[in-house]
């Protein structure tokens, strides 16, 4: 079985061994890099799997590394980040990536992060899948919706902005993102119709009290769909 490469670019050297042992330890072959420079000249020698990528190097911000790697590559970075660089994380998934850890962070989190990056980066995105996830059922082809066999309703851009969430699911979406992507990059900073849209789609799907929740909010940043999501291709049932 091929093990699985991944480059960590952070100008912290104790933080690079300890994720390191951490990565080796699962079967990893794991790549460094101290600088933003440095990090994109790997990223292009060693086309790792998944790049940790801290958002602060000494000689350049990590949202420009992303973005740099992102005109050619589409593999997933996992930003790096501590308490309080919010506007930095946003910036920094509206530049490419795919998600992010805040330091300090548990092994079991840094691993369940890149499961998911994995995941998602290996999913055939040119297929039309039927998403199921928690007794919820959505049919991209047909734009049908089930809660536990029962249908459900939607706006056509309610099922847009479901549709968005859930071939994203694992993947933190900012409100710009998901504006952009449902309403138009002119409308990327309306989050009152986002907030909006959001609420009527959560209480259609049942969301809310102590009922399951498919659609998580990250406070300040944006959404996630639950990451127990299966992708069925059409015509596999």
């Amino acid at each position: 079985m091929q093990r699985t490469r991944v480059l960590v670019a952070d100008d912290e050297s104790q933080l690079r061994r300890t994720i390191r042992r951490i990565l080796e330890g699962h079967s990893c072959v794991v790549r460094e890099a101290e600088t933003g420079r440095a990090a994109i000249d790997e990223f292009i020698r060693f086309k790792p799997d998944v790049m940790l990528l801290d958002l602060v190097l000494p000689d350049m911000s990590g949202i420009d590394v992303c973005r740099d790697i992102r005109r050619t590559y589409h593999e997933p970075i996992i930003v790096l980040s501590v308490v309080g660089e919010e506007a930095m994380k946003i910036a920094a998934l509206d530049a490419g990536a795919d998600d992010y850890v805040t330091k300090p962070f548990g092994s079991g989190e840094l691993l369940a992060r890149i499961r998911v990056a994995l995941r998602r980066g290996a999913t055939d995105r040119h297929q039309e899948p039927i998403i199921t996830a928690d007794g919820l059922r959505i049919d991209l082809e047909h734009h049908r919706v089930h809660v536990d066999e029962r249908e459900i309703h939607l706006t056509p851009t309610e099922f847009k902005l479901l549709r968005y969430l859930a071939t994203n699911a694992g993947r933190l979406l900012t409100h710009s993102m998901i504006l952009a992507s449902v309403w138009g990059a002119a409308n990327s900073q309306d989050t009152h119709i986002l907030r909006t849209y959001m609420n009527q789609l959560r209480g259609k799907l049942g969301e809310g009290g102590g009922a399951r929740r498919w659609i998580l909010t990250e406070p300040g940043l944006g959404y996630r769909f639950i990451e127990a999501t299966t992708l069925t291709p059409l015509g596999s049932e």
